[in-house]
């Protein structure tokens, strides 16, 4: 539970840097952290469906947020780095990458059902009590239907929503210049 602690810690850290910097791309590159972040609080909550969701969605935002800002703001990549800046880039990598090994560690081996592992898992009660509550005949749909139906909407809306941003701002010419080129 301290892994969880310390990840909270940095995303703060994160939106702090974030709000603070001058620097537009540095900005936004902590932005993508706090999301990373978040994406790992998803799998140590056991939620990697939520997980998944958050890295899609990260990453389409960073593409159309670095689109964004290298349109607006020319950033040039120079020699000489201040040093507070390279340990805090060295130190956010490093908790990432533990975070991410710790993670990894407390997933069950693949193959092995997480109702084995958890008792009060959620997917024992959709066995257990699947058929009783919902009479359907279908027990995978029961459970994407009933018992996560705005759960799995959610999802949905936000891939959906996520795919029409990326595909607007990244199209290569605009409508206008297409149709004076017909």
């Amino acid at each position: 539970m301290a892994e969880f602690y310390i990840l909270l810690l940095f995303i703060i850290i994160a939106a702090i840097i974030a709000v603070e910097t001058n620097d537009l791309l540095s900005s936004v590159i902590c932005v993508g952290a706090i999301g990373f972040g978040g994406s790992l609080m998803f799998l140590f909550l056991r939620a990697p469906d939520i997980a998944i969701t958050q890295i899609v969605v990260e990453v389409l935002g960073l593409i159309i947020l670095i689109r964004a800002t290298i349109a607006r703001d020319l950033t040039f990549i120079t020699g000489d780095r201040e040093f507070f800046g390279l340990v805090v880039s060295i130190v956010i990598i490093l908790v990432i990458f533990l975070a991410g090994i710790r993670v990894f560690e407390t997933l069950p081996d693949f193959g092995t059902a997480i109702f084995t592992k958890v008792p009060d898992a959620a997917s024992a009660t959709y066995i257990s009590e699947g058929l009783a509550k919902t009479k359907a005949a279908n027990l995978v749909a029961s459970v994407i239907l009933d018992f996560r139906a705005y759960d799995t909407l959610g999802e949905a809306t936000v891939l959906f929503t996520s795919i029409i941003g990326a595909t607007v701002i990244l199209r290569r010419k605009p409508k206008k210049l297409l149709e004076e080129l017909d």
